[in-house]
């Protein structure tokens, strides 16, 4: 398959997706572990169906130590016994925030969840890595980007 478009050459997505790095870079320092957001990453990817994103992170995640058991768990977090409440909280909350359509948004019990395990930032944190990776689904979704040859660090 080739992409409709090259997300890094074609001028208008060049910037933007600069950009949206940029941001997203930004909640990387909050204190909310980095295996949380690489799960969370992953999940919302699953939903969207991007293949580029789930290849990007679940390979960042191996290099990260994440355990391959915990990986082919993601999908199915509600009945896993490897997350702990914490990363399933996140991972609720990446569902609701993947699926505001679906949902008519995020309920408050999916928030008070998450806030009785991560702080004002760390929920901010959370919130703008959910929005960043939908993002970054919706670039690679539309224009057909490909997956499988993503190594490790390779964009950064």
């Amino acid at each position: 398959m080739e992409p409709r478009l090259n997300l890094f050459t074609n001028p208008a997505l060049g910037k933007v997706i600069k950009h949206v790095v940029a941001a997203g870079r930004a909640a990387e320092d909050t204190g909310v572990p980095a295996a949380t957001l690489e799960l969370v990453k992953i999940r919302a990817s699953q939903i969207n169906g991007c293949a580029g994103c789930l290849d990007m992170h679940v390979k960042d995640a191996e290099a990260a130590g994440e355990t391959s058991v915990r990986l082919a768990l993601v999908a199915a977090w509600r009945e896993a016994k490897v997350f702990t409440d914490a990363e399933k909280a996140a991972l609720e909350l990446a569902e609701a925030g993947t699926r505001i359509a679906d949902s008519a948004g995020v309920s408050d019990e999916v928030w008070a969840r998450a806030a009785k395990h991560y702080d004002e930032e760390q929920l901010g944190a959370l919130v703008a890595c959910i929005a960043m990776i939908n993002t970054f689904n919706r670039f690679n979704v539309m224009t057909q980007q490909p997956a499988g040859d993503y190594v490790p660090g390779m964009y950064s």
